[in-house]
């Protein structure tokens, strides 16, 4: 019998539950990336998200509310102990808000609001619970960060 070539599927990113969506990323993956692509994909109206997982990188920020931006800090080969935000949309575009807290293999944590993260050693899983109503994200001119609108 002759050798068949091998046909690689590409690997699923997410799968439909009775509750959402379940997502599961591998290393190498872009967190923020992959949900922006499956926002769009599946045209999520909005949502909340919950994960957690390995990250090889995650930068973290804290909000300057004189300087109007965020302050960033950058770690590497983190255990994300939790991650938690929205899906929305900013003028026509997918917008993804989270905070995570991330573990270091001596136990210590840092946390705060979720700038990158790429999935490092292990996956990166993500359960997804869809909501009805668009949702936009505006500039709130009093302290000049992106708001939830409602």
């Amino acid at each position: 019998m002759k050798d068949q070539p091998i046909t690689r599927r590409p690997i699923t990113r997410y799968v439909k539950i009775p509750t959402g969506y379940l997502m599961v990323l591998r290393q190498g993956d872009a967190m923020f990336a992959e949900l922006e692509a499956f926002m769009a994909a599946e045209d999520i109206p909005s949502a909340t998200l919950a994960g957690f997982g390995f990250a090889g990188t995650v930068t973290f920020g804290f909000f300057d509310f004189a300087k109007k931006e965020y302050d960033p800090g950058t770690f590497e080969d983190m255990e994300m102990a939790s991650i938690t935000g929205t899906l929305a949309w900013k003028q026509g575009r997918p917008s993804v808000h989270a905070h995570g807290v991330a573990a270091a293999k001596d136990f210590t944590a840092v946390g705060g609001h979720l700038l990158a993260l790429e999935v490092g050693t292990g996956s990166l899983e993500i359960t997804i619970a869809v909501h009805d109503k668009r949702l936009e994200r505006h500039v709130d001119p009093r302290i000049g960060a992106n708001i939830l609108s409602l």
